[in-house]
């Protein structure tokens, strides 16, 4: 007849997996990548007039492919928009400048509003996007 041996308590030895578990993490903070807001010389802007709604008058210049300037939704010529420029500066509220331009239009056109709005220091030209 066979003697019954009692049954041994299962136990798992969690001590080697502590270990390597300690490996993982010290590999892992040794190889990881931290990025530094300053490294990507990134400045966030100030919102102080987040949540004021004022009417805000603006100029909508609209530029096509072949060159074409509009103002307001009139052609107009290079020399007309520096003299609309010119009068909005004037103003004591200085507008805001609206560029719309496809994507294909070249860059010369849209450096050349931008331009000539810095001229006579209307400065917040702003590029419509869709």
């Amino acid at each position: 007849m066979k003697r019954l041996r009692p049954r041994r308590k299962a136990e798992i030895n969690i001590v080697p997996l502590i270990d390597v578990l300690i490996v993982l993490i010290f590999f892992f903070l040794m190889t990881m990548q931290f990025r530094n807001m300053n490294v990507l010389n990134i400045t966030p802007p100030k919102m102080e007039t987040a949540g004021k709604s004022g009417e805000v008058e603006q100029i909508v210049i609209g530029i096509t492919t072949e060159g074409t300037f509009y103002l307001n939704n009139e052609i107009v010529t290079e020399d007309e928009i520096k003299s609309a420029f010119t009068e909005a500066a004037r103003q004591e509220n200085k507008p805001n400048i609206l560029v719309q331009a496809d994507e294909d239009v070249p860059l010369k056109h849209v450096t050349f509003v931008m331009d000539e709005s810095r001229k006579v220091e209307l400065g917040k030209v702003r590029l419509q996007a869709r």
